[in-house]
């Protein structure tokens, strides 16, 4: 068991404590014996796998990037995943100089024993535990994902982070105003928003929702939320990008990251809802995969409107 770090402890001991808790943690999930989850793949090749499952259109300089790999270890992961028949990379079709990469068939059932097998553990770890203590894992491990997010040096311009005190009211604020500048809504879409984040403040469950806020030099330039539909179907809302962080791909990582969360936790659809007059935000559903399957005229803050739903099969 960890030794208590107080505020007298020295940096030496505070090193030791998180060495402590990382022997414990890679011993609790399994990551040193020879295949994950009972698999003959190592814990890099499963983390190449979950991601290009969980992910679309990634090149090898994406996912190198987004797991931190270095590019010539992962030329050799990808390479023998491709001879074992779990990859293929095919040609993009707006770049013939780019390949995607992309699991086959068989790479497909790999991931979906490999998913199903974490999702069987972590299910018998959080069944040994009460209630309680289950809720206090889940926010210990959102602080400490926080913490490390705003710490690391990622390659975007941006990092995320899950919410903060206050930082709904910025979603409000910049919401009623960046609508009312470029689209002329009026307040009653400010006060939508507010009974939204209201709502999840006040219903907030973490092990099936998480809202991500993004920052650039110290500043909020983004959101985006996962709300809990049914027990089956998560809702995605409120994605905002503030204009100076427009055509950076932070619109679409947070979409990603929404998706992977979904599929992560079990759900099976995703579903939102917009307006034809959001053009940019629409093409970051179609290009994540999102298809419109319904449309409806409505007059709303102070606008006559088309709304759309959209929906995604995870």
């Amino acid at each position: 068991m960890l030794a208590p770090v107080t505020t007298n402890t020295t940096l030496d001991d505070r090193i030791s404590a998180v060495r402590q808790f990382n022997r414990f943690y890679t011993r609790q999930i399994g990551v040193l014996r020879e295949g994950l989850l009972h698999t003959p793949h190592t814990l890099t090749e499963s983390r190449v796998i979950f991601e290009l499952a969980n992910r679309a259109d990634l090149t090898a300089s994406d996912l190198g990037r987004e797991l931190g790999l270095d590019g010539g270890y992962l030329s050799r992961i990808l390479a023998r995943l491709e001879q074992q028949g779990l990859l293929d990379k095919v040609r993009a079709e707006n770049d013939g100089r780019q390949r995607l990469l992309r699991l086959t068939a068989e790479g497909q059932n790999a991931f979906a024993v490999l998913n199903q097998r974490s999702r069987e553990e972590v299910s018998e770890m959080l069944g040994d535990l009460s209630e309680e203590d289950q809720q206090r894992l889940l926010k210990a491990m959102i602080t400490i994902e926080g913490i490390f997010n705003k710490g690391l040096k990622f390659s975007e311009p941006f990092i995320l982070r899950s919410h903060e005190p206050g930082d709904m009211g910025w979603v409000t604020h910049r919401h009623g105003v960046l609508y009312a500048q470029q689209y002329g809504w009026d307040e009653r879409f400010e006060a939508l928003v507010a009974q939204i984040v209201s709502d999840f403040i006040n219903n907030f469950n973490p092990a099936r929702e998480r809202c991500w806020i993004a920052e650039m030099d110290g500043e909020i330039v983004g959101s985006v939320f996962v709300v809990q539909y049914s027990e089956t179907v998560a809702k995605l809302r409120l994605l905002l990008v503030e204009p100076k962080a427009r055509g950076i791909g932070l619109g679409k990582r947070l979409v990603n990251e929404c998706i992977r969360f979904a599929k992560r936790v079990g759900y099976q659809k995703m579903i939102l809802w917009t307006n034809s007059i959001l053009v940019e935000a629409r093409h970051i559903y179609t290009r994540a995969g999102f298809k419109l399957i319904a449309e409806e005229a409505h007059h709303s803050y102070g606008h006559d409107l088309v709304g759309e739903t959209w929906e995604l099969e995870l």
